[in-house]
């Protein structure tokens, strides 16, 4: 099996916790099973409800989803935009 294709995302803004700062997520490629319960083509169009929900399953640190409801509007993006990435095959990829 191969390893799993992680980004790194550096926040615009940090998610303050209990005597931290959450500065940077990595997010690794969903398997299959975790986008149980999402439509594709939201995930892909950036929709907030389904990146939110897929943020928690392959975030680490692990963000809840809490957390990332709260997110800056940008980070939000920015990681919507590294998610639908990993949804493309290789041959479309730039």
């Amino acid at each position: 099996m191969s390893k799993p294709v992680t980004v790194t995302v550096t926040l615009d803004t940090p998610i303050a916790r209990e005597g931290e700062k959450v500065d940077k997520i990595a997010l690794r490629k969903p398997l299959s099973g975790e986008l149980r319960g999402l439509s594709l083509a939201e995930v892909m169009n950036l929709d907030a409800d389904s990146i939110t929900k897929l943020i928690p399953r392959i975030s680490n640190p692990s963000i809840s989803e809490h957390e990332v409801r709260n997110m800056d509007p940008a980070d939000l993006v920015e990681c919507g935009k590294e998610i639908a990435g990993f949804l493309l095959q290789k041959q479309y990829k730039g």
